[in-house]
């Protein structure tokens, strides 16, 4: 596979758009301390409305977000920008910012279960092992913050809880991921915004100091709202099942921003259930999928090129970049390398 194929490209976007929220978690532990949980996550979301405004792409670039999208757009709002991060920064003022770093890895468990499950995308030996290491090195984790009490425990689970919505978030983005993506993040993150910040009123939490205030619109601007473009991106390009598993570097990321900002502490048991997590993360980059394959006929609209071997339609003159715009496919059948994108969801027995 050569470096340009879609695989890589993908990979590299997701592993962007993990290094940037990574490197958010201990940042968001540290400027939210003593804030409301709703006051924190409207605060995260208001920045990555705000970078979502100049991201935006004209009509002739990418697909309008359609008044179809609204309700999926709705779910994305309620499960990824208010149930997540208010779960995660509540959980962040009860647990180390390395434990709950590495617990969110898991959220590759449930973006791939998920994906396997609504969109058919492959779930071979080697998917299942790397998921099972993962769930495994979350355990380990788990029991290692269990021993350190009950307080940390609840924390170290709100984090889980975390990923469970941001899981189910991640797969309902497949459905959107051919829009313009700073369409989507700005609606999701509006909406989100919108929601936590007048919870917030309703529970009378207090005003945040202007400096973390700053910090936390700065910290949603890229590791919420840059993040989630990239990741739209490349759930495009690959699917959402991969996606998820290259984003699960993200914790990792994370861990070591929360060791060099202090956050020191840790056991064998830490340190096992990191390397069970890497290990399962390492297993899905490494897989490999190449068979003879059949294209249905189809009709849609997304950004595209006309050199990649599937949008053989012609245009006069033929442009030279990509450009989006409802577009057939006749019925084909060949085989190459492929992963699950907007054109490779076929099912496998």
């Amino acid at each position: 596979m050569n470096s340009y194929s879609p695989a890589r490209k993908g990979a590299w976007l997701a592993l962007a758009a993990a290094a940037l929220f990574g490197l958010s978690t201990p940042l968001v532990q540290h400027f939210g301390q003593g804030l409301g949980a709703f006051t924190t996550a409207g605060l995260l979301y208001v920045g990555a409305a705000g970078v979502a405004v100049w991201q935006r792409q004209p009509a002739s670039r990418e697909a309008r977000v359609t008044r179809r999208d609204a309700p999926r757009l709705l779910c994305m709002a309620i499960l990824g920008a208010v149930v997540g991060p208010v779960a995660l920064a509540w959980g962040l003022q009860r647990t180390s910012g390395t434990s709950a770093s590495l617990m969110l890895t898991l959220e590759a468990v449930f973006t791939a279960v998920l994906a396997w499950r609504m969109y058919g995308e492959t779930m071979d030996r080697r998917v299942a092992t790397a998921l099972l290491l993962l769930v495994a090195g979350g355990g380990a984790l788990v029991f290692e913050q269990g021993r350190a009490g009950g307080n940390q425990m609840l924390g170290l689970l709100a984090v889980l809880g975390a990923t469970a919505a941001w899981g189910l978030d991640n797969s309902l983005s497949r459905g959107v991921a051919e829009r313009d993506p700073g369409q989507v993040v700005l609606y999701k993150s509006a909406l989100g915004a919108t929601a936590t910040l007048l919870i917030a009123l309703a529970f009378a939490e207090p005003l945040p100091p202007w400096r973390a205030a700053l910090a936390l619109l700065a910290v949603g601007a890229t590791g919420y709202g840059l993040s989630l473009r990239l990741y739209l991106l490349a759930q495009r390009t690959f699917g959402a099942a991969r996606t998820g598993s290259v984003f699960g570097f993200a914790p990792f990321i994370g861990a070591l921003g929360a060791w060099a900002m202090g956050g020191r502490s840790g056991s064998w048991l830490l340190a096992a259930g990191g390397a069970l997590m890497l290990l399962g993360v390492a297993l899905h980059l490494l897989e490999g999928h190449d068979h003879e394959h059949v294209h249905e006929w189809l009709e849609h609209e997304h950004a595209h090129s006309h050199d990649d071997g599937h949008h053989l339609h012609t245009h006069d003159p033929m442009p030279s970049k990509p450009l989006s715009h409802k577009h057939q496919h006749a019925p084909m059948q060949h085989a190459h390398p492929h992963v699950p994108d907007a054109h490779h969801l076929h099912t496998h027995g």
